[in-house]
């Protein structure tokens, strides 16, 4: 809870406490007082932090006790008969509204990202990309063609101005409350959440030029959601590009203001057979695969100067890295095809287009959630799943059959990238949108099991640490600790040796 909040739910507490337990006949002055006090926390509140509909009952509660004790005061009117019951009612009315209120604002925080944890000061900037070479597929863009906006993080000169937001535009916040089944009011908090990073800064002049990481966000996910795995690697001397897959994210906002949402959820339809929707994953990671090649050839043009950028000169092209989470990291790893590509990082995404290629012999490192890592087990261990477990999972035998296949495959995929210098880990108590900044949203997804028991702060910081020191180890040639084993520093990390 934000200062000025907290000290406002205090005053109407407090409020509420002279109500009650004053004499009705003495309760004039020092409730006009309190209440006049907790209306100027309100005016500073709306002025410095920012109004937000989970306090809209204290908001209430602060006007409404402020025109009646104002009133009772200045006209001078005697005490107020009310019967006890209707007393009463509205006294437990107050509190529950309070407790709601107190509630509300811990299940929706408007929270802080965890600090970098390096040396160099955090910029950003964000392009605007259209591909003249392909049609767009998934939606209406403009004159037809795949269209990207990509958000970019580097290591910044100190001193450089205000933080940018976390969200880049709080219209789409009701697209990603949409995307959880809620209202649209929801999470416009989160415009609110302030990131590390300054807008428009210059690059830092500690080094002529940085190795480059391009970043891919999950089927209906957003590049927002990613900012404290890029700042954090923009802070050890990265620029890190974090690509909004236009129609695969819950929304994306262009310049010209128009608003995109997802509309590939429709290749999963439930009601397809496993190798159709498998085939349409493969159609969609090819779009999403091209996207990342078409996106390092923008930087090409950057660093050449031919689009111009303050990022000019000063990108290590020769060192490429690209991270994605669910089926952004499987992007990773196809991408990792690509001959500028050095190495990958897939947190906890099945891969795509198994059947397409030969083996890549290029170091991946998977991180993948302890429940994913189940899933994997069972496979290894050539599981078979009785009636009852298929019901409870809503599936059938030929479909988890086919899944299998499949899965051997991909870990077939995963001991290749070992040989080649990449290693496999899962994290203890972790699930699947740990490995993004949706873990910071709502305590609530920690009791909803949509994320693992692990505290956000801890997951993001023991995948942050494996991330930058594979990266430093195969694009810096430096580091590389973390990979040779356990390490007791983080003892949520376990490697996987058997495959």
């Amino acid at each position: 809870m934000r200062l000025f909040e907290l000290l406002l739910l205090l005053s109407n507490i407090g409020l509420f406490a002279l109500t009650v337990g004053l004499k009705n006949g003495r309760r004039r002055f020092p409730v006009f007082v309190a209440s006049a006090a907790a209306a100027l926390l309100l005016v500073i509140h709306w002025t410095v932090e920012g109004c937000r509909v989970q306090l809209i009952f204290l908001y209430c509660m602060t006007i409404l006790f402020l025109a009646v004790s104002g009133y009772r005061y200045f006209k001078k009117t005697g005490p107020m008969r009310i019967p006890r019951f209707l007393a009463g009612s509205a006294y437990t009315a107050i509190a529950l509204m309070l407790v709601g209120t107190a509630g509300l604002t811990y299940v929706f925080p408007v929270f802080k990202l965890p600090e970098p944890t390096g040396e160099f000061k955090v910029g950003t900037q964000t392009f605007h990309f259209v591909d003249p070479n392909r049609e767009e597929i998934f939606g209406e863009a403009r004159d037809g063609k795949r269209e990207l906006m990509v958000q970019v993080w580097y290591p910044a000169q100190a001193g450089t101005g205000k933080h940018a937001p976390f969200v880049p535009d709080p219209r789409i916040l009701r697209y990603m409350a949409a995307d959880y089944g809620l209202p649209g009011f929801t999470f416009q908090h989160l415009k609110y959440v302030s990131s590390h990073a300054h807008s428009g800064a210059e690059v830092s002049s500690a080094q002529t030029s940085y190795p480059l990481i391009l970043a891919n966000p999950g089927n209906g996910s957003s590049r927002f959601l990613h900012t404290s795995h890029a700042e954090n690697l923009a802070s050890h001397g990265y620029i890190v590009a974090a690509i909004d897959h236009t129609y695969n994210t819950f929304a994306t906002e262009f310049p010209d203001g128009r608003i995109t949402t997802g509309t590939t959820d429709d290749l999963f339809s439930p009601g397809q057979d496993y190798r159709t929707s498998r085939d349409n994953r493969d159609k969609l990671g090819k779009v999403l695969t091209d996207d990342v090649a078409f996106v390092l050839d923008q930087f090409e043009l950057i660093q050449s100067g031919q689009i111009p950028s303050r990022l000019e000169g000063r990108l290590d092209l020769g060192h490429v890295g690209v991270f994605g989470h669910s089926i952004g990291g499987a992007t990773a790893y196809d991408a990792s095809y690509d001959p500028r590509i050095a190495v990958g990082v897939d947190l906890d995404g099945g891969l795509y287009r198994l059947r397409d290629r030969e083996a890549l012999r290029k170091p991946v490192l998977f991180i993948n959630s302890e429940s994913y890592f189940d899933k994997l087990k069972r496979v290894t261990e050539n599981r078979v799943y009785t009636d009852a477990e298929l019901n409870r999972m809503g599936s059938t035998r030929e479909w988890e059959d086919q899944v299998t296949e499949d899965k051997k495959l991909e870990l077939e995929r995963m001991r290749e990238s070992v040989d080649a210098g990449g290693r496999v880990l899962y994290i203890e108590n972790t699930e699947h949108l740990n490995f993004t900044d949706v873990q910071f949203v709502s305590p609530i997804f920690n009791m909803l099991g949509i994320t693992g028991t692990i505290a956000p702060g801890r997951a993001s910081s023991v995948i942050n640490a494996y991330m930058l020191d594979f990266f430093d180890m195969h694009l810096k040639n430096q580091g590389g600790n973390l990979m040779k084993g356990p390490d007791r520093r983080f003892p949520e990390a376990k490697f996987v040796t058997s495959l």
